[in-house]
């Protein structure tokens, strides 16, 4: 029997950030699982300026890419392209308004079924014209796969009549050697024993770094040996963290290292951390999370979004009480309180790993994809 074509549209490496090494772990997974998945890859989302270039495509593969997000006239190419692959049916990456155009054309033009993988579905920033483009997902979308309990009730609630398979965000393994945590500690000149808290990926607003910054004083107060790394791409101005740094007074316990985080170097910064803060003012999911529990450390979230879902309280890691820094002070208090059993923490997010595999998510979406492309 002809294994079914999927084609996927979304980003793929080189291009950076968490959605391309999402997709490429689940093009390999669906792969692995029989399917026939083509990938139809981004060469770029946004213009550099608003980028600042951590979406650009760069090595052997940018001359093989063709779709821009930004330019219509690479759309049309990009679907007579897919029209030749004959796929049964069209996966895209959804994650912010933008998107919606290019796909409301794609589902016109070639008359194929798209499901959605709805990674969010409003964007972390909103724009005047999300509700616009929203109407135009509800007018190509066939189908929705979800990757959290909120993002499932929020696309239910507004879209009741399209088909929707909610999933998890799987467990991103280590796929680079992983350092000793002594060489790891010794590389960013950490000491072996004091507590190490590591704030992980992009630096955006509804991050909430500057949350955890006024959080500091207090958790130093209760252990004056922390330190906290900051590792990232900056979307704002690194300077505006630094002088926050120094007006709290807390420039001897806290790291900064902005930019692209390389595997190599993503492995050092989670093999020195005891833990992984996560003080999103709103989420949907993370897989900084599951990039953490993929090197077998804890996470301490705020209740944002469906950050609560992927952590069991004081067993993988901690919900703050509420997202403010003092909710987040007294959630790493509850971690510090815990560090002598953090042998426990480690078995319960060993077990974690094992359930939210990739082969798991693969094996529930293929026959969703199958179900979807099989109905006229």
């Amino acid at each position: 029997m002809k294994p079914l074509r999927i084609a996927f549209i979304t980003p793929f490496f080189p291009l950076k950030g968490g959605i391309a090494r999402f997709s490429g772990h689940l093009r390999d997974a669906l792969r692995d699982g029989g399917y026939d998945v083509v990938p139809v890859a981004f060469k770029a989302l946004y213009p550099g300026f608003i980028s600042k270039g951590v979406v650009k495509v760069e090595g052997a593969h940018a001359a093989d890419v063709r779709l821009v997000l930004y330019n219509p006239f690479s759309w049309f190419g990009t679907i007579r392209s897919i029209r030749l692959l004959h796929p049964d049916i069209l996966l895209v990456a959804y994650w912010t308004g933008f998107l919606a155009p290019f796909y409301y054309l794609l589902r016109r033009l070639t008359g194929i079924k798209i499901v959605v993988l709805l990674h969010n579905l409003s964007s972390h920033e909103s724009f005047f014209f999300d509700p616009f483009m929203r109407r135009l997902l509800a007018a190509f979308a066939d189908g929705f796969v979800t990757l959290s309990k909120a993002v499932f009730q929020e696309v239910t609630a507004v879209m009741p009549a399209i088909p929707v398979l909610s999933l998890f965000h799987p467990v991103y393994e280590p796929e680079v050697e992983i350092p000793s945590r002594h060489y790891a500690r010794r590389a960013l000149h950490l000491e072996e024993e004091c507590p190490v808290l590591l704030f992980f990926g992009y630096v955006r607003p509804y991050k909430g770094l500057d949350m955890l910054l006024h959080a500091m004083p207090a958790i130093l107060q209760r252990e004056p040996t922390l330190r906290l790394v900051v590792a990232g791409q900056f979307f704002e101005a690194p300077e505006k963290f630094r002088l926050l740094i120094g007006q709290l007074g807390i420039g001897s316990s806290v790291d900064l290292y902005p930019g692209y985080v390389s595997r190599e170097r993503t492995s050092l910064f989670f093999k020195a951390a005891d833990a992984v803060a996560l003080p999103y003012r709103n989420a949907t999911q993370s897989g900084v999370v599951q990039l953490a529990y993929g090197y077998g450390v804890p996470v301490i979230v705020t209740p944002a979004g469906a950050l609560p879902e992927m952590v069991c309280h004081g067993k993988t890691g901690w919900v703050a009480r509420d997202c403010s820094s003092e909710g987040i002070a007294m959630a790493v208090g509850e971690f510090l309180d815990s560090r002598k059993n953090l042998t426990l923490v480690h078995r319960t997010i060993e077990a974690f790993r094992k359930d939210y595999s990739w082969d798991s998510f693969a094996a529930a979406a293929g026959p969703f994809l199958e179900a979807e492309a099989s109905m006229r």
